[in-house]
């Protein structure tokens, strides 16, 4: 339809534009209603997350105390603590609760659906978007059961998966075309991720960017992405509020050109920090693959090897999201009500957590390795801040905090391969868009040097990768 032949007059005036077709709002309304019922499981999903932290993460374990006492000097080395039921019933649940999660999945579902998001890629590039909808509930209760219960991973990962399944479900329903049905597949993955994080721009730009390793995205999936994250998003803060994640101080913002030096520098950390994440956890994860055991005896060993971490640094257990906040008040207090960590705590925690971590999902656990990424991120950032406030005249304005937030956004961009992601998420989970410029900066060094690695092996590198590989599948 020519806008020139358009009368000022007729309805259609208002709705055209120049190049009008009907089929611009194509999938409109089924993404709209892939956001809304994916927002309503996410809800539910958090319904389940917060019912297993309050009767096995602190019923059971006491994870919240166990933390507090670890950061009390010797505490955890007294003979009480040693004595203490709930320190040495978090030594076990990481197991029981992997090992009982993966039996959920193997009773209701397959074995392939352990992996959230590297299964949702998978579903999209080789099996034309399906994903089976028993994935919901099976995938829910297993996740809830392997991290509440101590497992070092994110809900992340389940929530891709969850969403993607929502997404396929209703094109299978809707008797949509396999093309409709990957599109559809990947707005609901988005909105999942929206919902969860309360992020629903970041939301939207993971879902277009995930498919590819590279810096290509599913330009196909923008619109519906954008559509499915907002509805979902906005069904998730009408039960959870409207606030970000996480708190920071807004004052933090970058207000000197000189500060990208030590932001290069933080580059450069974050670049080997995530090479010691993925290759620890290939290395491990293959470890366990070529071990002579029943699955659910590796994963109860994965668990059992989480658990002893944990034993003596509590912090590393579950999701972590309590050191994130913490790493977003460095230099300022503990956000946990107790000592605040230190940079060699920080250190110490990344290392810590990519190892148990590793161990819970390279074993066969079911988590995601998203949202230790950006725990690692932010360790790290925090500690490389840290230094510099003590190296710099107070007058550079170094903020250990701000170095935080940055550096989880350069982990996360370099080791998923989603810059677009890192920078928005970031931004979106903290409250604060002072930091777009050093974020930009450093997710771009890091996601370039780190060009090969990533974390998800169903990643293609690019949109012709994707067309060969289907033509030889062919």
């Amino acid at each position: 339809m020519s806008f020139r032949r358009l009368s000022v007059s007729g309805w259609k005036f208002f709705i055209a534009g120049k190049g009008f077709s009907f089929r611009t709002g194509k999938y409109f309304g089924e993404s709209m209603l892939v956001g809304a019922a994916t927002g309503f499981v996410v809800v539910a999903f958090r319904q389940l997350v917060d019912f297993g932290a309050k009767f096995i993460t602190e019923g059971l374990g006491g994870h919240s105390r166990l933390t507090r006492l670890a950061r009390s000097g010797d505490g955890l080395f007294s003979a009480e603590a040693l004595l203490d039921p709930q320190r040495w019933a978090m030594l076990f649940l990481p197991a029981a609760g992997a090992v009982l999660g993966y039996l959920i999945i193997k009773r209701f579902s397959s074995v392939e659906h352990v992996r959230g998001t590297d299964s949702a890629i998978r579903a999209y590039h080789h099996r034309g978007g399906s994903v089976t909808g028993v994935v919901i509930p099976t995938k829910s209760v297993a996740s809830v059961f392997t991290v509440a219960s101590g497992g070092s991973a994110g809900y992340e990962g389940p929530v891709t998966l969850l969403g993607a399944a929502v997404g396929s479900w209703i094109a299978r329903h809707l008797h949509l075309s396999v093309r409709a049905r990957r599109i559809l597949m990947t707005a609901g993955l988005a909105g999942g991720i929206g919902a969860l994080f309360q992020a629903p721009l970041a939301g939207a730009l993971f879902g277009m960017e995930i498919m590819y390793s590279s810096s290509d995205i599913a330009y196909e999936t923008v619109l519906p992405c954008f559509i499915s994250s907002a509805v979902s998003y906005t069904v998730f803060a009408y039960f959870y509020g409207w606030d970000s994640l996480f708190a920071m101080p807004p004052e933090y913002a970058f207000d000197s050109g000189l500060r990208l030096l030590p932001y290069f520098v933080l580059a450069i950390v974050v670049v080997f920090g995530v090479r010691f994440y993925i290759a620890a956890f290939r290395k491990i994860e293959m470890k366990f693959a070529t071990m002579r055991l029943p699955r659910t005896a590796k994963i109860a060993v994965g668990g059992l090897a989480t658990g002893a971490i944990g034993f003596f640094f509590p912090d590393v257990l579950s999701t972590g999201y309590p050191v994130i906040q913490e790493c977003l008040t460095a230099g300022l207090s503990g956000a946990l009500g107790c000592a605040p960590l230190t940079i060699a705590g920080f250190s110490c925690f990344f290392f810590l957590k990519a190892v148990a971590t590793s161990f819970t999902v390279g074993s066969g656990g079911s988590g995601g390795v998203f949202a230790p990424a950006l725990v690692c991120g932010g360790t790290l950032g925090a500690a490389v801040g840290l230094a510099f406030a003590r190296l710099l005249p107070a007058s550079v304005g170094i903020h250990p905090a701000s170095f935080a937030l940055v550096g989880m956004a350069g982990f996360l961009a370099s080791a998923i391969r989603t810059p677009l992601t890192a920078i928005v998420m970031v931004a979106e989970i903290s409250g604060n868009h002072e930091l777009l410029v050093p974020a930009m900066w450093v997710c771009g060094i890091s996601f370039w040097l780190n060009n090969g690695w990533t974390l998800y092996r169903s990643q293609v590198h690019n949109r012709d990768s994707a067309l060969q590989s289907f033509l030889e599948a062919g």
